[in-house]
């Protein structure tokens, strides 16, 4: 199955959270992984919050920072492209979304994903709603 990413649900791979389990299903599953151009500066900037707010050491923030880069050198990474801004632009007109966020169901929907898995509700309803197979893995009572 072809699976794209977004940032929320990748980092759940680094970051112990409700959805790491179900985050490492999905990805032993996936005959082929895409992530996004813009995933590993949304996750890099995430850990370096938390390294700043004194969450994470500067030894685990390499270690993590280092599985990230071999995690994403395994993956295709999806380019923005003149098509996937277009993508964007129509799923900005229609939804309440972030620019980023937008980038990331534009990226699932160019490459053709079979299942696109986020952990943000607003990407996941717009994705659900371009024609896209998805998956929620955030907090369950948040749903």
């Amino acid at each position: 199955m072809k699976i794209l990413v977004d940032s929320s649900a990748f980092a759940k791979r680094y970051i112990l959270e409700d959805g790491s389990e179900l985050m490492d299903q999905f990805l032993q599953s996936a005959s082929e992984l895409a992530l996004s151009i813009i995933l590993v500066p949304e996750i890099i900037s995430a850990l370096n919050r938390r390294l700043r707010e004194n969450i994470l050491s500067l030894d685990n923030y390499r270690k993590v920072k280092k599985q990230l880069m071999e995690d994403v050198h395994d993956a295709m990474v999806i380019q923005i492209t003149p098509s996937v801004i277009s993508h964007s632009i129509k799923l900005l007109e229609n939804n309440a979304l972030r620019a980023m966020d937008a980038l990331h169901v534009a990226c699932a929907l160019e490459w053709q994903a079979d299942l696109f898995v986020t952990a943000d509700k607003r990407q996941l309803m717009a994705a659900r709603e371009s024609g896209l197979s998805t998956e929620y893995i955030g907090h369950r009572d948040r749903e």
